[in-house]
């Protein structure tokens, strides 16, 4: 079959954009798929696929996520923003209720971060520290303490976006520590029921700085629901107030963040970036996954040079 993708990112978390709706393919097809397109070395490379769906029960459209790995996570919030902005070119709107894969989201058009980077806004929510939907196996939640069966002393605090979430602050972030921790949890300990996100944040003095390794994924220069539980937990901590608009930075570039406590419903809102860097067109198997020819059939240039600016 012939895909027609954009290529896109959020904060650098990169992504094939599809028009998925009225495709009726499997989720092990289109695992099949995301793995071929998104292999570093492959014809395209990216953190995921990002499928837009039609929406249900009042969303306007609907958005499921396909991890490098082929897995189907909650969402992802920098992906998000690049579907919403999908959707309301194709529907001709610049706000919506996005259908997810267990919740839905709010998303609208945002005042540009740049001149010339196109930002949406995003509210999801609420974050939560129950166990059971952060996804640890144990009896009570965990707020900035040690992990019992964790492989690493630091406190962390284990919360849901609605995905899994470890998150600690430290003073510096050690990435091969992260990266050892991340592949622990990769390999599926009985202490985690599907995995986990794991971030370590530094703060910053307009806000903070967070670096994922990102289930399914590794490594990433971006991810958005860590940016959002990072906020949350920031808040929960002490660390900054809620309701006040942050920064946050990340490998990939920046994003403004904004967690409300329980009066606010526990939401966390983040306003970033849905740059679209080209359009291109791929052959491709779903049954083997095995691509033929790619073509690009429009470049963004104006937009990658619009996020180069914006990061300096």
């Amino acid at each position: 079959m012939r895909l027609t993708f954009t290529k896109c990112h959020g904060s650098g978390n990169d992504f094939v954009l599809l028009d998925a709706r009225g495709t009726t393919l499997s989720d092990s097809e289109w695992g099949r798929i995301a793995r071929s397109l998104c292999e570093r070395d492959g014809p395209v490379g990216a953190d995921g696929l990002l499928l837009l769906g039609e929406g249900s029960d009042g969303a306007q459209f609907a958005q499921k996520v396909v991890n490098a790995d082929g897995s189907i996570p909650e969402t992802c919030l920098n992906g998000l923003r690049c579907t919403a902005r999908a959707g309301f070119e194709l529907l001709g709107i610049e706000a919506a209720t996005v259908q997810l894969k267990t919740s839905d989201a709010q998303v609208a058009r945002d005042a540009d971060l740049a001149p010339g980077v196109y930002t949406v806004r995003t509210t999801v929510g609420p974050a939560s520290t129950n166990p059971q939907a952060a996804g640890v196996n144990l009896a009570a939640p965990v707020i900035d303490a040690p992990v019992p069966g964790l492989p690493n002393g630091r406190n962390f605090t284990a919360v849901a976006m609605p995905n899994p979430h470890l998150i600690a602050f430290v003073d510096t972030v050690d990435v091969a520590e992260l990266t050892a921790l991340g592949d622990w949890c990769e390999a599926g300990p009985d202490l985690l029921a599907d995995r986990a996100n794991v971030s370590f944040v530094a703060l910053r003095p307009d806000g903070l700085f967070v670096q994922t390794y990102e289930r399914g994924v590794g490594l990433t220069n971006a991810c958005g629901t860590a940016m959002g539980a990072a906020t949350h937990v920031a808040g929960l901590t002490g660390r900054i107030p809620f309701g006040a608009w942050i920064t946050v930075h990340n490998p990939g570039g920046r994003v403004k963040a904004r967690a409300e406590g329980p009066a606010g419903g526990d939401a966390v809102t983040i306003a970033g970036n849905a740059t679209f860097e080209w359009d291109g067109e791929i052959e491709i198997d779903p049954a083997t996954g095995q691509t033929g020819a790619l073509t690009v059939t429009r470049r963004r240039d104006d937009e990658t040079a619009a996020w180069a600016a914006l990061r300096g």
